[in-house]
């Protein structure tokens, strides 16, 4: 089996589990719409593994989890449509919204005008300091740490370490075997949270501890890092029209 079975295999198991912890999410947690990209833009997903999983990147940049106009379009981590079909080269399918969607958030798909600024800014940056999709997945891939969209009643966006860790505690688990399954298939020796949520999720996985360069399994060192979320709620990405931003990603990309 090769690297993209490998992930594509990987991704359906993680796929399964969040999907049987849908319900509890919903009747434990101010979550009132949990629902899984990775399962109805699973046509979506499986093409980014496909066309970009093999090319031998050694660097994780790791999410935390989709937001309502991304990945939850998409089925891709920072998953804006125009970085998905224009630059991630994604095909469009029609998928469908789940029954338990939020209103106020149906999924369009690769069709939907608006666009997730994260993954705007993201993508861009990734194309335009490597150059081609080739030459950027030979350097980094990116993955989400959790799959779902978790959306409170009014359709704010909800994140993992937010919602009740009992009940998020084993989903988050097993997202961290996930996680391991990923750097494992690919050879990753060092992974860079998109935020800091991300690495420490990323820690707990590796039992890192909380600080330093990283650590090292079944004989190969992983470095674990971080640099800004380009979330445009966050101060430093919006700093200098975002030229700081960019600044702190590449500082952190270069920084081997």
């Amino acid at each position: 089996m090769d690297t993209v079975d490998k992930l594509i295999k990987a991704a359906q198991q993680l796929s399964s589990i969040c999907d049987k912890s849908i319900t509890k999410i919903e009747r434990k947690t101010p979550v009132c719409h949990a629902t899984n990209p990775l399962d109805y833009a699973w046509a979506h997903h499986e093409q980014y593994l496909a066309k970009w999983g093999g090319l031998g990147a050694t660097t994780l940049l790791l999410g935390m989890n989709p937001g309502p106009w991304g990945m939850a379009q998409t089925g891709v981590p920072f998953g804006s449509t125009e970085m998905a079909r224009d630059k991630l080269a994604i095909e469009p399918h029609q998928l469908s919204t789940p029954v338990n969607a939020h209103p106020k958030r149906p999924i369009i798909g690769l069709a939907l005008e608006r666009q997730e600024v994260s993954g705007q800014r993201l993508w861009s940056l990734m194309f335009n300091h490597f150059g081609d999709g080739k030459a950027v997945f030979s350097n980094i891939f990116v993955v989400n740490h959790c799959p779902l969209l978790l959306l409170g009643e009014t359709g704010k966006n909800l994140t993992p370490d937010n919602l009740p860790s009992a009940v998020m505690k084993p989903i988050l688990e097993a997202c961290d075997e996930h996680l391991k399954q990923v750097v494992e298939i690919m050879g990753i020796t060092r992974i860079i949270g998109v935020g800091k949520y991300a690495e420490k999720r990323a820690r707990l996985a590796f039992d890192a501890g909380t600080s330093g360069d990283g650590v090292t399994k079944s004989g190969r060192t992983i470095a674990i890092t971080s640099c800004w979320h380009p979330s445009p709620a966050s101060p430093l990405a919006n700093r200098n029209d975002g030229a700081d931003w960019r600044a702190n990603v590449i500082s952190v990309l270069e920084n081997r």
